[in-house]
């Protein structure tokens, strides 16, 4: 459970290697020692393998298994052994996927692998953890949305149909998970320097992973439903989202 101080006691990560998630998890295992699940692809073992010693050295105990986002006929098992060593507190559901926009949209496969990754597989998983605390009657789902989900751009509109797509969702979900104990808060950070975005421009208030993780941490303890980060991102969108389409598509972002 999560004690009065909102410090929970598991943590399950989905996207294992995502820099913001382990940010956050470390700064969660630096308050108090936790029991933490790390799920990431096959391939990607000696990265996840890194990401759990490094969390190994709070104190916390960590265990790894192996996820694929594209098989949605393995999520349920993924989840079940999760929970197997007992209740989760928080999940952070923290994987995704950013192709170059140009071959998302002129390339059937990118843009069924952008949907596949960014919205159908956190749905599915979505689901089945939603079932899952449900019946354990408490917990805190965490979903990593983007303010690229807010309105079409030139630049990112394939990546934002599926972002938009999985905030409405985890959304919904705040209302369906009412009264079950259980809570969900969808991230909208801005430009984080991350492994996803290396190589890319930073964009304007950049994020680092750790600002990231620290505003996750305040949200769960104040279960907060959705946040931007940072805060001023919010206003920023609620400009964007109102401006005439003529002058929206001739920025250029």
């Amino acid at each position: 459970m999560i004690d009065a101080v909102g410090n929970p006691q598991s943590l399950f990560i989905l996207g294992g290697t995502s820099d913001i998630a382990l940010a956050t998890a470390e700064q969660y295992a630096n308050q108090r020692p936790l029991r933490i699940v790390l799920a990431a692809r096959p391939e990607e073992a000696d990265l996840v393998e890194a990401a759990a010693e490094r969390l190994r050295k709070t104190g916390s105990t960590v265990s790894t298994i192996e996820f694929e986002a594209r098989d949605p006929e393995t999520h349920g098992e993924v989840v079940e052994k999760a929970f197997a060593d007992g209740d989760i507190d928080v999940t952070l559901v923290a994987f995704g996927v950013q192709l170059d926009n140009e071959k998302c949209w002129t390339d059937p496969a990118a843009a069924r692998l952008t949907a596949e990754v960014n919205y159908v597989a956190p749905m599915s998983l979505g689901v089945h953890l939603s079932n899952k605390l449900r019946k354990q009657g408490h917990g805190h789902l965490v979903m990593m949305a983007s303010p690229a989900g807010e309105r079409a751009r030139r630049t990112n509109f394939v990546y934002g149909s599926a972002k938009g797509g999985i905030d409405l969702f985890y959304s919904g979900l705040t209302y369906a998970l009412e009264g079950s104990g259980v809570k969900v808060t969808v991230v909208r950070p801005n430009f984080v320097k991350t492994k996803l975005t290396a190589g890319m421009k930073p964009a304007p208030m950049a994020q680092t992973p750790e600002q990231v993780g620290a505003a996750i941490i305040d949200a769960v303890r104040k279960g907060k439903e959705s946040i931007w980060v940072p805060g001023q991102m919010r206003w920023v969108m609620v400009v964007l989202r109102h401006l005439p389409r003529v002058i929206f598509r001739k920025l250029s972002f």
